[in-house]
């Protein structure tokens, strides 16, 4: 080291330690990794403690631990495997029609077109609206039977007016969360088609290959990383959807659109029981997991099997 750099103390770059970059990383780091650790680790905490106790909030002198119990309880309500049901219906079924239609989006707005901003915006502004706002202007200005749009259609046509929220519940609020979460997986898929070399389509195209060709053995391979990331953030927002199905239907008929989050609610803010809404809180994270796995290794199989053929 040089006197001039002891004498201003300064240390070139070269002659300070290795150790530091790196324990300085970790120390920026640290702030952000405790509060990601406070906000999502001890909230589990404290559901999985709720859970091994029996606490119902109109009988607060009996809480008790008592283990395991509530988990089995929880298995023997016949509504229970209903509202599983419901939520893998509705979670699978608004995550592929997105799926399917951002795809579409995607294709055609990665075109150059006149007006493709302004469309691209008016695309965009569904997801931008609060979800009790989109349940609100569903529920009023398009399901409702008597002055909504989709029944003087019907109306205007001869037909009779359709009480959609009543006779179709489960179709009614897929179809809004759809409308809501379509443009969120559109913008995934265009930002992954526009990061795709143009260069290999011209080349497939030169070589004979046909549209179908080029999609499924171009277009897919690259945007399936996209397609990941779009489905696994989606899917852990889908299964936790409430504003929707509280303003719409309130969960019923009965509970035929009563979802785990709406069925938790139920649990521990209509029936009081702390300790059984906790685990079917585990119950959620859980089939969350489960169902995250399964589609991520359904859509990594077809990747291969397209590659392979």
């Amino acid at each position: 080291m040089s006197q001039a750099s002891v004498l201003s103390g300064t240390v070139p770059e070269q002659e300070r330690p290795k150790s530091v970059l790196p324990s300085l990383r970790r120390l920026l780091t640290t702030p952000a990794l405790v509060f990601m650790i406070i906000v999502t680790q001890v909230p589990l905490l404290f559901t999985i403690a709720y859970s091994l106790q029996r606490w119902n909030l109109l009988r607060p002198q009996r809480r008790g631990f008592v283990g395991l119990d509530n988990f089995p309880r929880v298995l023997q309500e016949p509504s229970f495997w209903t509202i599983i049901r419901n939520t893998m219906t509705l979670t699978l079924s608004v995550v592929i029609i997105t799926l399917v239609l951002g795809m579409i989006l995607a294709l055609l707005l990665n075109r150059t077109f006149p007006g493709r901003g302004i469309i691209r915006t008016m695309l965009i502004t569904p997801f931008l609206i609060m979800p009790t706002v989109s349940a609100v202007l569903w529920k009023n200005v398009l399901f409702n039977p008597a002055f909504g749009l989709i029944g003087s259609a019907f109306a205007l046509a001869g037909l009779p007016r359709p009480d959609i929220l009543a006779h179709e519940p489960m179709i009614a609020v897929i179809i809004i969360i759809v409308w809501e979460w379509t443009p969120f997986m559109m913008l995934i898929l265009l930002a992954g088609l526009q990061s795709l070399d143009m260069e290999r389509v011209e080349a497939a195209q030169i070589d004979g290959a046909d549209l179908i060709q080029i999609f499924r053995h171009i277009l897919i391979p690259h945007l399936m990383r996209y397609i990941e990331l779009a489905v696994l953030m989606e899917m852990l927002f889908i299964l936790s959807v409430f504003g929707e199905i509280f303003v719409t239907t309130t969960g019923g008929p009965g509970i035929q659109t009563t979802n785990l989050s709406f069925g938790i609610y139920i649990e521990a803010f209509q029936r009081w029981d702390i300790g059984q809404a906790s685990a079917m809180g585990i119950y959620a994270i859980i089939l969350a997991n489960v169902m995250l796995v399964v589609f991520i290794r359904v859509l990594r199989r077809g990747q291969d099997e397209g590659i392979t053929t």
